[in-house]
């Protein structure tokens, strides 16, 4: 996961009384349509972050075939028309939503450089999948939405791994190759060992309903939630968090209208 529109501006002057009231009265050339604009604007960007993020949650639950552009429109409280004005079609609105659920990470990741300077090697990368796992605690849809498209060899599949997975991988894999070189990390593929990750990453998102029915564990609990993953650190670093590092994400990604 806005700037306010200022007021409008107005003419002044050092001018004979009824002329400065006159003038003070006159907004500038454009200034009183310039709110206006900038509100339809930041409407815009919340209607298309609605869709995409009741996007996300249709397509994690039904796969893209299933997935219903109409649902979509009832998840969001929208007219069906105006899905489609933002997004032409289904496979335009899945493009869409992967690229916008990307764009999460390494936005949180980028955030990084100014937040966590100066850190170690070990501590940055360990951060980052801290950090994918925080998304995925906060949005569980996030991998089942992916999972959805791996279970059959389609041109979305492919499209998604060149243009928004490869990225982030190609990120993280000469940092995961330098610290296996210094001992600090298992040996393995370095490919291996971040889909390990991943899988650890998702295991609360992914099993947390059968983990309820087995264990009444829930995997939203923070509790259960910071305890995970400060064990799962604790075995593949040799370290662990602090609490305060694995507060969860804010819900929902930039205040999803779920429904």
């Amino acid at each position: 996961m806005i700037l306010n529109a200022p007021g409008p501006a107005w003419y002044g002057g050092e001018m004979k009384r009824n002329v400065a009231l006159q003038d003070a009265a006159v907004p500038r050339p454009g200034a009183r349509g310039r709110p206006q604009k900038r509100a339809e604007q930041q409407r815009a960007v919340n209607t298309r972050r609605a869709i995409l993020n009741a996007a996300l949650t249709e397509f994690a639950e039904k796969g893209f075939d299933a997935a219903s552009i109409r649902v979509i429109a009832e998840r969001t409280g929208l007219q069906h028309p105006l899905i489609t004005y933002h997004f032409r079609n289904k496979d335009v609105l899945w493009r869409a939503a992967a690229e916008y659920a990307f764009d999460q990470i390494r936005e949180a990741w980028d955030k990084l450089d100014g937040t966590h300077a100066g850190m170690s090697s070990l501590d940055r990368l360990r951060a980052e999948y801290r950090t994918l796992f925080k998304f995925t605690v906060a949005f569980p849809e996030f991998h089942r939405f992916m999972r959805q498209e791996c279970t059959t060899n389609n041109p979305r599949l492919k499209w998604v791994a060149k243009t928004v997975v490869m990225p982030l991988i190609h990120r993280l894999l000469p940092q995961i190759a330098a610290l296996q070189k210094e001992g600090a990390l298992p040996q393995m593929e370095p490919i291996l060992f971040h889909y390990m990750m991943v899988s650890l990453t998702a295991m609360l998102s992914e099993l947390g309903p059968e983990m309820r029915v087995t264990s009444k564990l829930a995997a939203d609990d923070p509790d259960i939630v910071t305890r995970y993953w400060c064990a799962v650190e604790k075995m593949v670093f040799g370290k662990s968090s602090s609490d305060a590092d694995i507060d969860v994400m804010s819900p929902r990604l930039q205040s999803s209208n779920r429904r």
